[in-house]
């Protein structure tokens, strides 16, 4: 017998105040940017894909290469360390603040989400939560990071993983959800 009782009731919903961290005009400027001038570069021009986050308030390091179908929510959520490769199709989900170290990897379709829903309350509130992604770490093709995530200093994880939990330093890390599971050995 189902119940009558609203579960979830979006009618509800409210977007908590400044939540996107600039103005209506400021998002949709942004968006029409990404999906036309970044999206449309040729794929060397990764200094022109840097000046254009960077003009829409990412902190973005030396040397970094973003591949043109990068997507990213809000750029002023960002920041990029020295010499990040962030490969094709991969999604930077930044309702909430993304960190991204040194020399890290984000490889072809991961997807960094760093926010969410309380499926428990009927008004389905959204929050933010930081993802951290350490220095020299490595995400292979097709991660998914959960909000407030934290990947350790040249942590690797593996191909196709979902990540649910914080994973250690130097470690090589699997599995949905994911777990480390040895030493990453030079």
């Amino acid at each position: 017998m189902r119940s009558s009782r609203f579960v979830q009731d979006l009618s509800l919903f409210r977007l908590p105040s400044n939540f996107r961290g600039r103005s209506a005009v400021i998002v949709q400027m942004w968006w029409l940017m990404q999906s036309t001038l970044f999206a449309c570069s040729p794929q060397f021009m990764f200094g022109w894909r840097r000046w254009l986050l960077r003009l829409f308030g990412a902190k973005i390091g030396r040397g970094v290469l973003l591949r043109p179908s990068v997507k990213i929510t809000y750029p002023w959520k960002v920041s990029i360390g020295d010499y990040v490769w962030i490969g094709d199709d991969v999604v930077l989900y930044s309702l909430g603040e993304i960190e991204i170290g040194d020399n890290a990897v984000i490889s072809q379709r991961s997807y960094l989400c760093a926010a969410g829903h309380d499926y428990k309350q009927p008004d389905f509130p959204i929050f933010d939560k930081k993802i951290t992604i350490g220095s020299q770490a490595w995400l292979a093709t097709d991660v998914f990071i959960a909000p407030g995530i934290s990947i350790g200093r040249g942590a690797v994880v593996g191909a196709r993983s979902s990540v649910f939990a914080d994973m250690p330093e130097g470690m090589i890390c699997y599995g949905s959800p994911a777990k480390a599971v040895k030493p990453r050995t030079p």
